[in-house]
């Protein structure tokens, strides 16, 4: 159960995860299955790695692209969003050149029964 609460996200420790090129700065309220997360890719930032788990990814200010390992490319900008499942059938990862900030929510709703 999550109780009703107010989130302050510049009051969330942020904590840095380097890609393979620039950084993404996380902040995260972790739940029991649930996971909300306020990331921030720096200009130039690559993903260090293919992702399978399933996400709902709002982009809130910039612009990313989402590239699927079936050569597939989708480029997101501020008010767009994705949503795949955690199935991992589209493995998926992130680039950004000038930046962006998303809001990503996932947790264990997201599998394939």
């Amino acid at each position: 159960m999550i109780p009703f609460e107010i989130t302050d996200w510049d009051k969330i420790p942020a904590m840095e995860h380097k890609g393979e090129q620039g950084i993404a700065t996380w902040r995260t309220r972790q739940y029991e299955r649930l996971r909300v997360r306020l990331i921030t890719y720096s200009p130039g930032y690559v993903a260090d790695h293919w992702c399978e788990k399933g996400h709902i990814v709002f982009c809130v200010d910039g612009e990313f692209t989402s590239h699927l390992k079936d050569g597939s490319v989708y480029i997101l900008s501020k008010g767009m969003s994705y949503q795949t499942t955690d199935d991992g059938k589209n493995p998926h990862l992130s680039t950004s050149k000038s930046g962006c900030k998303l809001f990503i929510v996932d947790g264990d709703f997201l599998k394939i029964a």
